[in-house]
């Protein structure tokens, strides 16, 4: 008897060409500076969640900072510092809005 595909390896192995995909995108968009530049200050994850969590528009978005900055630090590694500066840009654009509408309220009527 064959043995069976391996499915949920198949799915790992999508992930990560997908990601690879993206990187190759971002780094063909903006390949590294060949000069070195001057660095930003350090800061921790810690650091960056609370910020972002003290300067989200709602509730929601401060509770929405916490799992958009653990799913960014856990593909981090992999990443370019300026793709992930990039996205840490990116989720704090949406934090910020005041027009974001999280979950609907219980009840409330949809509208087309």
């Amino acid at each position: 008897m064959g043995q069976q595909p391996n499915f949920e390896n198949r799915a790992v192995i999508g992930r990560a060409l997908r990601l690879r995909r993206e990187i190759d995108d971002f780094e063909a968009r903006w390949p590294a500076l060949a000069k070195r530049e001057e660095l930003l200050p350090g800061f921790s994850w810690t650091q960056l969640e609370r910020q972002l969590v003290d300067l989200s528009a709602t509730p929601t978005q401060a509770d929405m900072a916490r799992h958009l900055v653990s799913a960014t630090r856990k593909l981090a590694p992999f990443k370019p510092p300026e793709m992930v500066l990039r996205e840490i840009l990116c989720l704090t654009w949406v934090l910020l809005d005041e027009n974001f509408k999280g979950e609907p309220e219980p009840g409330a009527a949809e509208t087309i």
